[in-house]
């Protein structure tokens, strides 16, 4: 089992691309909670170089207060991380597979919001 839902935008700048994710995100009841510009922090801390890479930690209300009520201690693994990075094939969407992440609680309810919550986090990568 992959853990990531992946997908590459051949054309368009980091830019366009971010905002069409996050459009396609919220579309499907997302919000963002955390975003990091990993790019500039490892040039802020490391001094190093490296291609545009951008995280997005989403969230969708009503499928993490459904999950905490069954696991509370889920929020571990919460928000939704997506990111975005440069490659030399253009823009690569990548979403956490929360099935896969789940993976680890033994929790049938858990389970079957995660489905959920893949479902909506591939139609927004597969709208982009």
């Amino acid at each position: 089992m992959t853990y990531t839902l992946t997908r590459t935008i051949a054309a368009g700048s980091m830019q366009d691309v971010e905002l069409r994710v996050r459009k396609a995100l919220a579309d499907q009841g997302f919000g963002i909670l955390t975003e990091i510009d990993v790019q500039a922090t490892m040039k802020k801390k490391l001094g190093a170089d490296m291609p545009a890479y951008r995280i997005l930690g989403a969230c969708n209300p009503k499928m993490a207060f459904d999950a905490i009520a069954m696991e509370p201690r889920v929020g571990a693994m919460l928000p939704c991380n997506v990111i975005l990075r440069a490659t030399d094939g253009g823009i690569e969407i990548s979403a956490i597979d929360p099935v896969a992440s789940m993976q680890a609680i033994p929790n049938a309810g858990l389970h079957a919001v995660a489905g959920g919550v893949r479902v909506l986090l591939q139609a927004a990568i597969d709208a982009v």
